[in-house]
């Protein structure tokens, strides 16, 4: 599920990110080539045109630029229908220049594709679609109806049939295959991009309740020495005034205060102090401490710890990193969602290696998606059982790429699996029969080094 921040960020704001002053800069490159090839088609080629319906066409360019410049701000964003109608613009203004140029005997037809592309580069589907669509009606007009070229002793410039006709299929196809491509591209970057935020954001999230647990830790620590001093003397002097009813009641009340401090810092942190024993922890413990948010949702979670081939019995103390728990916790999270009733996690150790494994026993991943998952927003159709399941289920992406990437910026590689053949009946598969992910991590990567003693206090920023 998406961050509450990075939900705000919607795909209905996207056109918002055009701006205008790009749009005008293309615009002049636009007319400036078309001006050139006017004035060297006219003065060096000898061809007859309708040069002032053709200013004309260029001129209303350079008016709507100039009204965009002096009329909006420099920093002008586009919204959706304000980037649909200046391309709208360009394309009818490009497309009047070639039905007075010859339609598609002029080989600048070609540029009929730049509004198309960039919609599909920036704006919505169906802007894309509709600009599309209108640039092949365009295209396929002027190529019926136009201002034949001629040269300068009348002879109207032509071209066979069939170059003509290939010259229009060619213009077709690539309105089509640019747009295509440019949309496909351009979406992959947008969901990259959206997914790596949302990564950070994650990640920056975790750090901070790390942080802030180290603080209410110190905290804890620092104030136990004062606080079971007060409670000592405060004890001392209920002793003392037990003969004074009003003096030993506002005793007992310092004591009862000292006592609800120790229990709310307490309450507020865990361990004792900010030092080597919160960032390195036993394996086991970082895998309960990833699992712990999903124990109580109704699935029986089961964790196994052991050496693998060549490890040594005792189990190893790993660093606490935030990007391990949290991807963890991202893995635990999908297997809980979708197990049956139970969730397996193991650790494995050898000399070289930290293997960790998340089995659950669910359907396991669909078969036509198991070979993307990793890459965000990988969404497949909902069932009804889905949607009673997981109500903000959005498909196997988002979740599961956090999880992949901050774990592999650890060092970590990731295999996800299915533990048996779908196609077995209920009563021919195992107990572990659902999703299988694998983290592997070098061993010197994630094994902390040699514990040292604790030290002073360090002061924690957050």
């Amino acid at each position: 599920m998406l961050p509450p921040i990075f939900s705000q960020l919607s795909r209905d704001t996207r056109s918002d990110w055009v701006r205008l002053r790009t749009l005008i800069l293309l615009r002049w490159m636009a007319i400036i080539g078309q001006l050139a090839a006017i004035t060297v088609a006219y003065r060096y080629y000898g061809m007859q045109l309708p040069l002032g319906l053709c200013f004309l066409a260029v001129g209303t360019s350079i008016i709507a630029n100039l009204i965009s410049i002096f009329v909006f701000p420099e920093n002008k964003r586009l919204t959706e229908l304000e980037a649909m109608l200046t391309l709208l613009f360009d394309l009818s203004q490009l497309s009047f220049l070639l039905y007075l140029t010859g339609g598609l005997t002029n080989p600048f037809a070609l540029l009929i594709l730049a509004p198309v592309t960039i919609s599909a580069s920036a704006l919505e589907l169906r802007t894309t679609i509709f600009l599309g669509s209108l640039s092949i009606l365009l295209v396929t007009l002027t190529s019926f109806v136009h201002v034949p070229l001629r040269f300068q002793d009348g002879t109207v410039l032509t071209v066979p049939i069939l170059f003509e006709f290939g010259f229009w299929l060619s213009i077709v196809i690539g309105i089509l295959f640019l747009g295509l491509y440019s949309r496909r591209v351009a979406t992959e970057i947008r969901s990259m991009s959206d997914a790596l935020l949302a990564t950070q954001m994650a990640l920056a999230r975790e750090q901070k309740l790390t942080d802030l647990g180290g603080v209410v830790a110190a905290a804890a620590h620092e104030l136990g020495t004062p606080l079971a001093t007060i409670k000592l003397v405060s004890t001392e002097m209920m002793a003392d005034l037990a003969g004074q009813p009003h003096l030993y009641d506002d005793a007992k009340l310092i004591r009862e205060q000292a006592d609800r401090c120790r229990d709310i810092l307490r309450s507020m942190g865990r361990a004792g102090k900010d030092d080597l024993h919160m960032r390195n922890v036993p394996l086991e413990t970082l895998l309960r401490e990833a699992a712990e948010p999903h124990q109580s949702r109704g699935k029986r979670l089961s964790f196994a710890v052991y050496p693998g081939s060549g490890g040594e019995e005792r189990q190893p103390i790993v660093i606490r990193r935030p990007e391990v728990v949290h991807g963890l916790r991202n893995l635990v999270q999908n297997a809980v969602d979708f197990a049956r009733t139970s969730v397996w996690i193991d650790g494995e150790w050898t000399s070289d290696t930290v293997t960790i494994r998340i089995v659950d026993d669910g359907e396991g991943y669909p078969p036509q998606v198991i070979g993307r998952i990793g890459d965000p927003f990988v969404r497949s159709r909902r069932s009804a059982q889905d949607l009673a399941r997981r109500p903000e289920y959005e498909g196997m992406g988002l979740g599961l790429f956090i999880a992949k990437t901050l774990l592999e910026r650890t060092g970590a590689e990731l295999t996800f699996a299915n533990a048996t053949d779908p196609f077995l009946t209920p009563k021919e598969r195992p107990e572990r029969c659902g999703a299988i992910v694998e983290v592997v991590w070098p061993a010197q990567l994630l094994i902390a080094k040699a514990a040292q003693g604790l030290g002073e206090n360090q002061p924690i920023e957050v």
